[in-house]
């Protein structure tokens, strides 16, 4: 239990500092920069799950088709 209120009391310290660091035009500038990146990231990661997924709709399709014209020569 005193382990939990510690984490907690250290992530409320982080706050309260991340708080006033932002207010700081090199807090400022940081966070925005730290913002960026991190849209930049995800935005890589839905486009590769995008891609991903699009590959493997064609493989589905093509699967799909071939099952099917097997399914004619029967």
């Amino acid at each position: 239990m005193k382990g939990a209120v510690l984490f907690v009391a250290g992530i409320a310290v982080g706050f309260v500092a991340a708080h006033q660091v932002a207010k700081t035009p090199e807090g400022k500038q940081f966070f925005s920069d730290v913002d960026s990146k991190a849209r930049e990231f995800t935005s890589a990661v839905v486009d590769g799950y995008r891609e991903r997924e699009a590959e493997l709709r064609d493989a589905v399709a093509d699967v799909e088709e071939a099952v099917s014209e097997f399914t004619k020569r029967s």
